[in-house]
């Protein structure tokens, strides 16, 4: 997903923040999978439990990571647009219109964020394209979230494939990054192979 190329938008070992926050997405999603009650109080307690520690874990990373100014504080906002959601999510009594209401609310904040900071280092930085498709996905899942069929176990379900699909992309995007970084071995003059 991502290229090599010098990068001032952020600091040299930042392919981690995309793989922690994939895997931290891999975890509830898991979660949904294996557990049969798709209730509204499973789906605010996963989303809620995800969102508090991710807001919290990722935007502590990003703050360290992140050194563009404007990327920055918009990756700030977006944590504690995350960690808020998710105190909602624990603190509020169980209901499906609930969930809906604040999983789409977050999902079109957050994801129309991560666009921003994308477009706004695009041609700068090897992350631009990962965020860029990251928010796209987050925003898309806002949509699906308000379009797709009104019940618990659809809505639950939809949730856990979000965060699947994210977890995913944000693990591949993290390596890819880690990878184009990492150094070429030398070769000797003279030894190099043609094709």
């Amino acid at each position: 997903m991502a290229v090599a190329r010098a990068d001032a938008v952020v600091r040299a070992p930042y392919w981690a923040v995309p793989v922690v926050r994939g895997v931290l997405a891999l975890v509830p999603a898991a979660v949904i999978t294996f557990v049969q009650d798709h209730s509204p109080t499973l789906g605010l307690f996963v989303f809620g439990a995800w969102a508090l520690v991710s807001g919290v874990l990722i935007g502590a990373l990003s703050l360290r990571f992140v050194t563009d100014r404007f990327a920055g504080a918009i990756f700030a906002i977006n944590a504690v647009v995350t960690a808020v959601a998710g105190i909602l999510a624990l603190a509020t009594p169980a209901s499906l219109s609930f969930l809906v209401v604040l999983v789409i609310a977050w999902a079109a904040v957050t994801g129309i964020l991560e666009i921003v900071a994308g477009l706004r280092v695009r041609g700068r930085s090897a992350v631009s394209r990962d965020w860029i498709t990251a928010g796209g996905v987050t925003a898309l899942a806002a949509l699906a979230f308000l379009f797709f069929p009104f019940d618990a176990v659809s809505i639950v379900g939809l949730l856990g494939a979000y965060l699947v699909i994210i977890g995913v992309l944000l693990v591949i995007g993290g390596l890819s990054l880690k990878w184009s970084q990492a150094p070429k071995p030398a070769v000797a003059p003279g030894t190099e192979q043609q094709s």
